[in-house]
């Protein structure tokens, strides 16, 4: 009976993600987005009909089939990294494929290493998922996107349940073919999923799935529109703070800037995100930072400061943390824009 009823969770979990396949084809998110769901996507259908018992072998398919249903924790791993703007490094994208198709290789092709494929399989998509939830977290208090601000906290807590708890079972019995009512959690589970993607992330929204205006042109400073009396007071005291170097802070939080303009954190959150055009709070003091960064590096009088003492003076933690905002920023590394600056302005002399 149990089995019948997992099956039955299969179809309608299978259903849901074609449908959700056709909309993402149809959809204008984001390119990068679009691609990492699709393979999500797949990557679910697959794992659907490859971990049930009810379908028998298709001889030669099975490895092809085996491939893409070991692939969702990669694409959720990667998805949730595009979504929260902090893009996977390229180094360890490669590595992550690398080692699940070296493992499959292993898993399907060299009986004597199925075992240590197995394992490696289900390390690696642990080692994606932990990673997955520590971004999550860990940045949930430098978003500003309210809606992105649940979807932290939700989509962690569905993948720890569903891929994390399936992929610890497997490794403790040694078996990918779980008990029935393991089974059926799991694809319940499963389903779950592609239902909160298709309520939460399809609906167009632009917060989440569109490129924005403040993203497309990166180099404009967002101002304020259509503020209200108490934006606008809010806005000042805002602005106030900055002149006055509030983002050199070492450690800033939103939280603790609130604090300091004697105002809710959430009204700060909705005016830096909602009338400034600003994502993460983080760019918020990035922008304010490196512009200063910039006329540091070129000025005559400073030309001998380090640059790491220009980055400690500017709130930042380590040289490392503003060479990545500054080439964000500028696209080349401090050193290099102070070279060309200074020699632009000897040439001019």
């Amino acid at each position: 009976m149990i089995e019948q009823f997992d099956f039955l969770v299969r179809l309608v979990a299978i259903g849901a993600s074609l449908m959700l396949l056709a909309l993402l084809v149809e959809g204008e998110m984001r390119a990068n987005l679009r691609v990492s769901l699709v393979g999500l996507v797949v990557g679910a259908v697959g794992y659907l009909i490859n971990s049930t018992p009810l379908i028998g072998s298709a001889g030669w398919v099975d490895p092809w089939v085996d491939l893409v249903s070991l692939s969702p924790p990669f694409w959720i791993w990667l998805f949730a990294r595009q979504l929260f703007e902090r893009e996977a490094p390229r180094r360890a994208v490669l590595a992550a494929v690398a080692g699940l198709i070296g493992a499959w290789f292993f898993g399907n092709f060299l009986p004597g290493a199925a075992i240590a494929g197995f394992y490696a399989i289900h390390l690696i998509s642990l080692a994606l998922i932990a990673d997955l939830v520590r971004v999550a977290l860990s940045d949930h208090a430098d978003d500003l996107v309210e809606k992105r601000r649940i979807i932290r906290l939700v989509l962690p807590l569905l993948v720890a349940a569903q891929a994390s708890g399936i992929l610890i079972y497997e490794i403790v019995t040694a078996d990918a073919i779980a008990v029935p009512w393991v089974q059926l959690v799991n694809a319940v589970l499963i389903l779950i999923l592609i239902l909160f993607a298709g309520t939460a992330l399809l609906r167009t929204d632009e917060e989440l799935l569109l490129e924005t205006q403040a993203e497309a042109s990166a180099v404009a400073t967002p101002e304020p529109i259509h503020l209200n009396p108490s934006e606008k007071v809010l806005h000042e005291k805002l602005s106030t703070a900055i002149e006055g170097g509030v983002y050199r802070t070492t450690g800033l939080t939103i939280a603790a800037l609130a604090a300091d303009l004697d105002t809710p954190e959430h009204r700060l959150r909705a005016l830096i995100n909602r009338r400034l055009g600003y994502r993460n709070f983080s760019a918020f003091l990035n922008r304010h930072r490196i512009a200063e960064a910039r006329e540091k590096l070129v000025e005559k009088q400073s030309v001998d400061l380090p640059v790491l003492t220009i980055a400690m003076d500017l709130g930042y933690n380590s040289l490392a943390t503003f060479n990545r905002a500054f080439r964000s920023e500028t696209g080349t590394t401090p050193t290099d824009y102070r070279r060309l600056g200074l020699t632009e302005t000897a040439a001019q002399n």
